[in-house]
């Protein structure tokens, strides 16, 4: 691609980073899948954005069908390059949009995976130790699993936006939205003691911050080290298969459903925009219910 298209490229993700506030692993895909469009771009000798016209759209997306990738990719690659050219219609660069009449494939609907409950009993059993670690990791476990909020959300908070008498936290979610989440008594004392002891001896006067939650370096603590603090704990549990850290909000979310908690609850909780998001929850208790079934009527 020229220089123009790199340039077109780097302000749209500049657009989405600053003004849309998108999460790293958003910004990435949609870098991937624009620039996807630039190798098609070359083989296809269009030279220019404005080259690009409906019928090439239909071509790309023929290819994507050919090499197998799945619905969701699918519909992804189509969202980014619609968003892509919606951005460049706004700042005047191209006339039409190509991608804005293409049909998105339907996504099968994939049932998110789980924790049981006495899975997450293993999970707390491996943190319940003593040590200014162990007492760090039950926090982010017991607050991860009481909320449902994302792990990027979780790295993001700060001591202020904590309210212990309220038992509150104040969650800067997707697109800067802020919601209040609420905790119990549980996760109420474990991070009464990670802040009073563990965090504390965690810190220096080097690195303040405020932070809640800190690696061993007393440093605010990533994503991925929140990942890893996760996959170490599954494998110490002896559990089977990787944790995705999404897995505690999906977890969350399913255990409020199956006691009984009504979706509109569990939508606001989750910071969902659409309940659409959330009624793919329903799908794993209507799962949990049959294999209930299955496994004590005496004629299932």
């Amino acid at each position: 691609m020229d220089l123009f298209g790199k340039t077109c490229l780097h302000s749209f993700i500049e657009y989405i980073q600053i003004e849309k506030n998108y999460s790293e692993y958003t910004i990435q895909y949609y870098q991937e899948d624009i620039e996807h469009l630039f190798l098609f771009m070359n083989e296809q000798n269009l030279h220019s954005l404005k080259d690009v016209e409906y019928f090439d759209a239909r071509l790309y997306l023929t290819q994507l069908f050919e090499k197998e990738y799945s619905r969701a990719t699918l519909a992804r690659k189509i969202s980014s390059l619609r968003s892509f050219y919606k951005f460049l219609m706004r700042e005047q660069i191209v006339d039409d949009n190509p991608f804005a009449l293409l049909s998105q494939p339907k996504k099968h609907l994939r049932v998110p995976k789980f924790f049981y409950e006495e899975e997450m009993e293993k999970l707390f059993d491996v943190c319940s130790g003593t040590s200014e670690i162990d007492q760090r990791n039950k926090a982010l476990l017991e607050i991860l699993y009481a909320t449902g909020i994302r792990v990027s959300e979780c790295a993001n908070i700060t001591l202020k936006d904590i309210d212990l008498d309220f038992d509150t936290i104040l969650v800067k979610g997707k697109g800067r939205k802020e919601r209040i989440v609420i905790f119990g008594s549980f996760a109420n004392e474990a991070l009464k003691t990670y802040i009073n002891e563990s965090r504390q001896r965690l810190m220096n006067k080097a690195h303040d911050h405020p932070y809640l939650f800190v690696n061993y370096r007393g440093t605010p603590i990533t994503v991925r080290g929140i990942r890893h603090i996760l996959n170490t704990m599954i494998e110490k549990a002896a559990l089977t298969g990787k944790m995705h850290p999404h897995m505690l909000r999906h977890t969350f979310a399913t255990h409020l459903l199956n006691n009984g908690a009504d979706l509109r609850t569990v939508q606001e909780l989750l910071g969902h925009a659409n309940l659409s998001s959330t009624q793919v929850y329903t799908h794993v208790t209507k799962e949990h219910l049959r294999k209930t079934y299955l496994s004590h009527h005496p004629r299932a």
